[in-house]
């Protein structure tokens, strides 16, 4: 019950932070990178539909086909997402309609337009979702290709961002064509932040208290190898364990303190895969 209520506060407020970045910076400023956001953008110069009404129709269209090739898991998540980011962007536009952006500075609005939907993208898909959209064309991608999810979203929203310079003027096409390249290296960066994690070689010649305190203090694992110095000629023992970021600067320290001849190899790891990090 805890983890569900922490997926749904996350779910939650990711779309809501996404909303917010789409409709006042994206939407005001005719940016059409971002997928069917960005579609919708041109579909709303084009057509008698606003661009809010346009998503909600896009995305479950794509989130049945999600349905059926990323399972019901996914879907449910995704749909609590999907509907909930057109429902937002649909109650924006009427209660605070906007006729220009909110600022005469287009790079401000475009970091913007970027980062909050970024942040919010990385954190749905670090829990198993999606806002919708090409988002979902990008997970079936990444579920059934070696692209990375940020690659993949590349390619599925390039040939809607280059439309935007044919309907919109130059500069704005040029923007969005920014946006989108920064958009999917930004999501894979911040994807890897959230998961990121401290990989020990702890190299000493008394593993125990060091074991010791990763298991009562920590509360984690380790694994120790007999090894044999090639300076020395000694017998060492190598411990191997992986711990998040406010942990291993515990560990770090009582090391400091307690072994001070130790000596650590500390590397990140954001592809931790077993009990206390992530299932298969």
């Amino acid at each position: 019950m805890k983890s569900q209520l922490k997926n749904f506060s996350l779910l939650t407020f990711s779309t809501l932070v996404m909303a917010v970045g789409i409709y006042f910076f994206k939407f005001a400023n005719n940016f059409t990178f971002g997928g069917i956001t960005g579609l919708a953008v041109l579909v709303a110069r084009l057509c008698p539909i606003s661009a809010s009404d346009f998503s909600f129709v896009a995305n479950m269209v794509l989130l049945v086909i999600g349905l059926f090739v990323l399972g019901k898991k996914f879907a449910a998540k995704t749909a609590y997402s999907s509907i909930l980011l057109s429902v937002t962007l649909s109650a924006l536009e009427r209660i605070y309609p906007m006729s220009q952006p909110l600022t005469d500075q287009p790079i401000l609005e475009l970091a913007f337009a970027i980062a909050l939907p970024s942040v919010s993208s990385a954190i749905l898909f670090n829990i198993g979702a999606s806002s919708g959209g090409t988002d979902i064309i990008a997970m079936i991608m990444k579920k059934y290709t070696s692209f990375d999810i940020g690659k993949a979203l590349l390619i599925t929203d390039f040939f809607i961002t280059l439309a935007g310079c044919f309907v919109f003027d130059i500069q704005t096409g040029l923007y969005s064509f920014l946006g989108l390249a920064l958009r999917s290296f930004m999501i894979d960066g911040f994807i890897e932040s959230l998961n990121l994690s401290k990989y020990f070689n702890v190299v000493c010649s008394n593993p125990k208290p060091i074991c010791d305190f990763i298991k009562d203090d920590l509360h984690r694992s380790a694994t120790i190898v007999l090894a044999q110095g090639a300076f020395s000629g000694e017998d060492k023992y190598i411990i191997f364990t992986v711990l998040n970021r406010v942990e291993a600067v515990k560990l770090r320290n009582y090391i400091k303190q307690n072994s001070p001849d130790a000596f650590l190899l500390i590397s990140n790891t954001s592809e931790i895969i077993g009990k206390g990090f992530h299932s298969v």
